[in-house]
C-alpha cells in the first residue's frame, strides 16, 4: 500500500497525528486528512515536506 503517515512538528519533533492517509483536502487555513479506513480528522498546519517514498507528510502549525 501506499498510504502515509502524518506527524505534526512541535518543539522540534515528530508527533504522529494519523496513519493510512490517503486523502488530504485544504480547506482555509486548516488540512482535512482523511484515512484509508474513512476516518477523518482536520488541522490547523500546513505541509512542510512530503516524502513518498518514506510514506511520511510533515505538517507545521499555523
Amino acid at each position: 500500500m501506499c498510504e502515509s503517515t502524518a506527524y505534526l512538528l512541535k518543539d522540534g519533533k515528530e508527533e504522529e497525528i494519523m496513519a493510512d492517509i490517503a486523502t488530504i483536502i485544504p480547506v482555509g487555513k486548516k488540512l482535512r486528512l482523511i484515512s484509508l479506513f474513512g476516518e477523518e480528522k482536520e488541522v490547523e498546519a500546513s505541509i512542510e515536506e512530503i516524502n513518498l517514498l518514506g510514506h511520511k507528510i510533515l505538517l507545521k502549525p499555523e
